[in-house]
């Protein structure tokens, strides 16, 4: 697993080799007691649970860095190394 970001107290990971269980390219989060699995194609909850207000702000962020999200998926399927992502200003 690789923290890509964190911002507003909400940490997104990648885990590497991660494409088995969620077919599609997807970021994990946590806040607080939260977890959450959510797809970096189109924001979606795909598993767990995140606040509201937190959701929104994940999905902003997956919409602004959304190309560097893509790549950074590529590699950790790939089991190689995955770039920091700016967070959420």
């Amino acid at each position: 697993m690789g923290i890509i970001s964190m911002f507003y107290g909400i940490i997104i990971s990648m885990y590497y080799l991660d494409n088995k269980q969620h077919y599609l390219p997807h970021i994990h989060v946590k806040y607080q007691d939260d977890d959450a699995v959510i797809s970096i194609i189109d924001g979606q909850l795909l598993e767990g649970s995140l606040k509201p207000n937190k959701m929104k702000l994940v999905q902003a962020w997956i919409e602004i860095h959304n190309e560097e999200l893509i790549a950074d998926w590529q590699l950790a399927i790939n089991g190689e190394t995955i770039f920091k992502i700016d967070p959420l200003k």
